[in-house]
C-alpha cells in the first residue's frame, strides 16, 4: 500500500468517525433537551435559596408570608422552592435594607475594576473546564454578574452550557469573530444569555484555532499589532457590564493563551496531585513566565491582582496524592487554594448529562456523596469570591 493511499484512508476513516460522533451526541442532545425545550435551571429549596442569600430560612418564610418578594412554588407537602431568578429578585429586594453595600449583591462598585480570571493549565484531565464552569456558575449564583468565555476549540464548557459546537456555531459566534485581523464583530454580538442569571456565555468551537494560524501570518504582514492585547480590547467594550469574566483557556501556551493572560486580573491554575501532572506542570510555569517576559518587554503591564493554585481531582485517602499536597503546600505556601476540589462520582455523573453540580438536583445521588461534593465545590468557589473581595478593598 502506497503512503498516499494510507493517507486517504486514514483521512477517510478519521472524517466518517467525525461524523458518525457528532451525529451521536446531536441524536443524545435531542433525547435529553428536544428541539423545542430549552435548558433550564432547576429549583431551589427554600434551604438552599437561603444559604445563597446568606439569610435564615424562617426569615425567607416570613417574607413570604408577608407578601414579600416573588412567590415560590409549593410542593404537595407545601415545601418551597424557589428558581434562580427568584433568588435574584430576593436579593435586590434585600440589598435595599441591607445595612452596608454589598451584603446581597457583592458585585463591582464605583472604582472596582472588572475581575477577568483566566483559567489554565496545558495538560489534559486538571480539571480546568470542570472548574471553570462551577466557578462561573456558582458566582453567579451569588449575585456576581459573569462573563463565561470558552477559549478552548474544544469547547467542553460550551457543551456545558446546552451549546453544542457542530451544531450550533456553523455560522461563527465565537471569541474568534472579535479578535480577528480581519473585520471583527463587536464582543456583544457574540455574547448568549445562559438559563442562570447574571450568566452570559461567549461558547467556543474549532473556529478558535483560526487565530493560532492567522496570527503568525499577520504578524509576518506586519499587521497583527500588539496581538496580546486583543482579548483585553474587545473586553473592554462591555467592561461596565460585568463584575466577572471566567475563561476556559486552551490546554495550550498559544496566542490565544497569551491574550487571555494579558487580559487577566487573576489566575487559577488547576492541579491534580499527581506526580506526572506536577512535572507537566513544572514545565508549564517555566514556558508561562518566558512567554510573559516576551509579552512584557513588548509594552504590556504584565501584573495581576492574584494567581492560585487548585487542587482538582483530590482524593484525601490517596496516600501518594497527599505527599504531593504537602510537597506543594510547603513549597508554594498561600498560593495554594485552601480548598481542594475533591474527586466526586457525581461532578462526573452530572457530566454525563452534559451538566454541572449546581444543576443536579440533590435527589439524584446518595445524600452523603451529592452533600460532599457540593460542599467542596463551595468551599473552591467561595474562597475565590474572597479573593475578589479583597482585591476590591473589602
Amino acid at each position: 500500500m502506497s503512503r498516499a493511499e494510507t493517507y486517504e484512508d486514514l483521512n477517510a476513516v478519521i472524517r466518517q468517525h467525525s461524523e458518525l460522533l457528532a451525529a451521536q451526541l446531536h441524536s443524545q442532545r435531542e433525547s435529553l433537551f428536544p428541539p423545542d425545550a430549552s435548558k433550564a435551571m432547576r429549583k431551589f429549596t427554600s434551604g438552599e435559596a437561603a444559604a445563597l442569600l446568606g439569610v435564615n430560612d424562617s426569615y425567607l418564610r416570613k417574607l413570604h408570608l408577608d407578601g414579600k418578594g416573588p412567590s415560590p412554588a409549593l410542593s404537595p407537602g407545601n415545601r418551597r422552592h424557589y428558581s434562580a431568578e427568584d433568588i435574584q429578585d430576593l436579593r435586590v429586594l434585600l440589598e435595599k435594607t441591607a445595612r452596608k453595600p454589598g451584603d446581597y449583591l457583592p458585585g463591582r462598585r464605583a472604582g472596582d475594576h472588572l475581575q477577568v480570571i483566566g483559567v489554565m493549565n496545558f495538560k489534559g484531565g486538571s480539571g480546568k473546564t470542570t472548574s471553570s464552569a462551577h466557578l462561573a456558575q456558582r458566582l453567579a449564583l451569588k449575585g456576581y454578574r459573569v462573563l463565561a468565555i470558552d477559549l478552548d476549540p474544544q469547547a467542553s464548557f460550551t457543551a456545558l452550557h446546552g451549546v453544542q459546537p457542530e451544531f450550533d456555531l456553523l455560522d461563527g459566534g465565537t471569541l474568534y469573530d472579535a479578535i480577528r485581523y480581519d473585520d471583527p464583530v463587536s464582543i456583544a454580538k457574540i455574547i448568549r444569555r445562559t438559563y442562570i442569571p447574571n450568566l452570559d456565555l461567549i461558547p467556543g468551537n474549532l473556529e478558535l484555532m483560526e487565530f493560532e494560524h492567522e496570527t503568525p501570518r499577520a504578524l509576518a504582514r506586519g499587521n497583527a499589532g500588539l496581538f496580546f492585547f486583543r482579548v483585553k480590547e474587545a473586553l473592554a467594550q462591555v467592561d461596565d457590564q460585568y463584575d466577572v469574566v471566567v475563561i476556559d483557556c486552551p490546554p495550550q501556551l498559544g496566542f490565544l493563551t497569551m491574550s487571555a493572560l494579558s487580559a487577566a486580573t487573576g489566575v487559577l491554575v488547576t492541579i491534580h496531585p499527581e506526580m506526572l501532572d506536577v512535572m507537566s506542570m513544572s514545565q508549564f510555569l517555566r514556558m508561562t513566565a518566558d512567554l510573559m517576559d516576551v509579552i512584557a518587554d513588548s509594552g504590556a503591564d504584565m501584573s495581576h491582582d492574584w494567581m492560585r493554585y487548585l487542587l482538582t481531582r483530590y482524593e484525601p485517602t490517596d496516600a501518594p496524592q497527599n505527599r504531593i499536597v504537602a510537597f506543594l503546600r510547603t513549597m508554594y505556601g498561600d498560593k495554594v487554594l485552601n480548598a481542594p476540589m475533591l474527586k466526586s462520582t457525581a461532578i462526573s455523573d452530572a457530566g454525563l448529562t452534559k451538566q454541572t453540580l449546581y444543576e443536579v438536583e440533590r435527589s439524584a445521588f446518595t445524600r452523603t456523596t451529592y452533600d460532599r461534593a457540593i460542599e467542596s465545590l463551595n468551599a473552591v468557589n467561595d474562597e475565590i469570591s474572597q479573593l475578589i473581595q479583597k482585591t476590591w478593598g473589602r
